[in-house]
């Protein structure tokens, strides 16, 4: 039972009034007695919460900070109205701050026998699986005096899907895989690129493209043109080692990795190449195989959403040993992890070799935006230190960097907001070099 804020005030005045006609003792016990009597009816009134019935519909799956719906409908199978205050409870990461308040308790009026529909609307600020937890009614008698409280559980799951920020740079890729593909301008012949077709000379073109076949059976000078090879493919490996974890920015390293890895999905698909992704970091977390361009990025996002850091330090030879048995024929793999000197010098230095003697191998890594800021930061005496700490993060980083491109290893290394395009064109430089 639940006294409401009404109850106190009718008993504070009813005390004063009584006590100016009766005497005291006399007085009290006659309010006290009266609002006994008034809370007893009221609660017999009030629509018991156990009986309440609920049902749950809306959207299961959403972007990350995009706005969802959550229906709840309540139906009153007894006689008695309800009349309540109800709290539809979720995890705090479903809400922007302050929004819980005003956008998770509702009032209703529910007549015996019929239902209400109410709207909960959500905005998650974090990726992955959020579950509904209790839904709690407080039901009110006629008079408002006292309430019967209880909760149900009424489970509910929302899929909190990767936001692909990236996908606004898709265009300008796309244009320039066009490009690459001969469609607006001619290519010149590379080690990974394969015929195309016949046309006449232009002045300025490559004369080594020249067909002096084609040429002496016609009156024009023909030209041949290339485009990268189609269907390579493509295995996309997450770290999700404890470095993943760290917060770059306002996100973990992984969900600035995952977004890379969606661009450069979305343009190997459009490119005919084939998309694989793995997730890592002492056994296989997450894996995306064979599908086909239609279903990759669905697929993708689905399997990404749920997945979260490990603490613990990758196995870079499991990881090895995982990619070869997962790419037996050549492909470009590109491993998204960090470029920590440690890690890089005792995890993945060593086993390189066995990936770059099979495959065209790439390193994305996230850098810290904040360093960046550091190493720039000048005016106190905190500053210069920072800014020390930071020149000194960069050059360990550079060197990190420097020795895995001696070894063959294209090296990605960008902010947040630059990782995703930067990659994808590393990506189309290996195509148009003829690399993949």
């Amino acid at each position: 039972m639940a006294l409401t804020g009404r109850t106190a005030l009718i008993a504070a005045l009813g005390a004063l009034l009584v006590g100016f006609l009766l005497p005291s003792w006399t007085g009290l016990l006659a309010v006290e007695l009266t609002l006994l009597l008034a809370i007893l009816y009221d609660l017999g009134r009030a629509a018991p919460v156990r009986k309440l019935l609920f049902t749950r519909s809306g959207d299961t799956s959403v972007r990350l900070g995009e706005p969802v719906e959550v229906r709840l409908t309540v139906t009153n199978p007894t006689g008695r109205p309800l009349r309540a205050h109800l709290r539809d409870a979720w995890p705090p990461s479903v809400w922007t701050a302050g929004s819980e308040i005003t956008a998770s308790r509702h009032r209703l009026t529910v007549p015996g026998g019929e239902r209400r529909r109410l709207t909960t609307q959500l905005r998650p600020t974090r990726r992955g699986d959020h579950h509904a937890a209790r839904v709690t009614v407080r039901s009110y008698g006629p008079l408002g005096l006292a309430a019967r409280q209880g909760s149900h559980s009424v489970p509910w799951t929302v899929r909190v899907l990767p936001a692909f920020n990236s996908r606004k740079h898709l265009p300008s890729r796309l244009s320039r895989l066009r490009e690459l593909d001969g469609r607006t301008s001619v290519l010149t012949r590379g080690e990974g690129t394969e015929f195309d077709s016949l046309r006449e000379y232009i002045p300025g073109d490559d004369t080594r493209s020249i067909d002096w076949r084609a040429t002496a059976r016609q009156s024009t000078v023909a030209v041949r043109t290339w485009r990268p090879e189609r269907d390579r493919r493509i295995l996309a490996v997450l770290d999700t080692g404890r470095t993943s974890a760290g917060r770059v920015g306002d996100i973990p390293r992984l969900d600035a990795a995952m977004d890379a890895a969606l661009l450069l999905a979305a343009l190997s698909a459009r490119a005919g190449d084939r998309f694989d992704l793995l997730a890592y970091d002492r056994q296989v977390r997450a894996a995306v195989q064979g599908r086909t361009a239609h279903d990759l990025l669905p697929a993708l996002v689905t399997t990404m959403a749920p997945l979260e850091p490990a603490l613990i330090e990758s196995d870079a030879r499991g990881m090895a040993s995982t990619i070869l048995r997962n790419a037996p024929q050549r492909s470009l793999v590109v491993l998204f992890t960090g470029l920590d000197p440690s890690p890089v010098e005792e995890g993945l230095l060593p086993v390189l070799p066995l990936l770059t003697q099979r495959h065209t191998v790439v390193v994305a890594s996230v850098a810290d935006p904040r360093i960046e800021e550091m190493a720039t930061a000048r005016g106190t005496l905190d500053a210069v230190y920072g800014a020390a700490a930071a020149a000194r993060t960069q050059a360990e980083r550079r060197h990190t960097a420097s020795r895995l491109r001696r070894r063959g290893v294209t090296v990605v290394d960008a902010t947040p907001d630059e990782i995703a395009p930067a990659l994808a064109d590393a990506y189309l430089a290996l195509k148009a070099a003829g690399r993949l």
